[in-house]
């Protein structure tokens, strides 16, 4: 008999999307790559964040690397095939 292993009930409750990508996106990457996807500018991130601008290009740069891309288009598009937005 094969017993589950300790992720799996994890990996299976965050969808197919987020299991689909080696390395899930965090809340916030979640959360600025909805941003991205509304037009929002990485000032503009920031302000409606509270948080700098050098945080928002962090975690841009996790999400272009988790993503595979390397342009914010680019990252829209492979979120919306992923489910992810």
């Amino acid at each position: 008999a094969c017993a589950a292993e300790p992720g799996a009930a994890t990996a299976a409750g965050q969808g197919s999307s987020q299991a689909s990508l080696v390395d899930p996106l965090s809340e916030r990457e979640l959360e600025i790559l909805a941003l991205i996807t509304q037009g929002l500018k990485n000032q503009e991130i920031a302000d409606q964040l509270i948080v700098s601008v050098n945080t928002v290009l962090y975690h841009t740069k996790n999400i272009y690397g988790k993503l595979g891309v390397n342009k914010r288009a680019l990252a829209i598009a492979r979120a919306r095939e992923l489910q992810l937005i």
